[in-house]
């Protein structure tokens, strides 16, 4: 038997692409990865075309795709809805470069509040914790 005709459990599937194997079967239930029909034995049995999906998706998630998106990715990978894919990668980027402006406004904040901290002496509030105090009231 060659490789392309290689058979092998969730299991195998799993630590293939690596994940687990519940995140097989979540991936299942959300429709983004074939359910074989049970052979006999009662096993399921995977090929290397799932182990391929399986890793696309994985690849996906690294990204930052979401479920949804990744869906509609795996729609478009017959190779004829470039745009569309480029499309949504632009979108995703987007979204990337909003978390990184939000993450650098956060890191600004948190750093000039632990400066304020090493700074204090004695026994007086911690500018930290006044700080979140007064972004929770206000």
């Amino acid at each position: 038997m060659g490789e392309k005709d290689k058979k092998i459990t969730i299991g195998a599937l799993a630590g293939e692409a690596g994940v687990g194997v519940e995140t097989v079967r979540y991936y299942q239930r959300r429709g983004l990865l074939r359910e074989p029909q049970r052979a006999h034995g009662r096993i399921r049995h995977y090929g290397p075309n799932d182990v391929e999906r399986l890793s696309f998706i994985r690849s996906a998630k690294e990204l930052g795709f979401s479920l949804d998106e990744i869906a509609e990715l795996l729609q478009l990978d017959d190779g004829t809805d470039c745009d569309e894919a480029q499309s949504l990668a632009e979108h995703k980027l987007a979204d990337v470069r909003q978390k990184i402006t939000a993450l650098k406004r956060i890191e600004r904040v948190l750093s000039k509040l632990v400066r304020e901290c090493r700074q204090q002496e004695g026994n007086i509030h911690c500018p930290l914790i006044v700080s979140l105090r007064e972004r929770s009231a206000g």
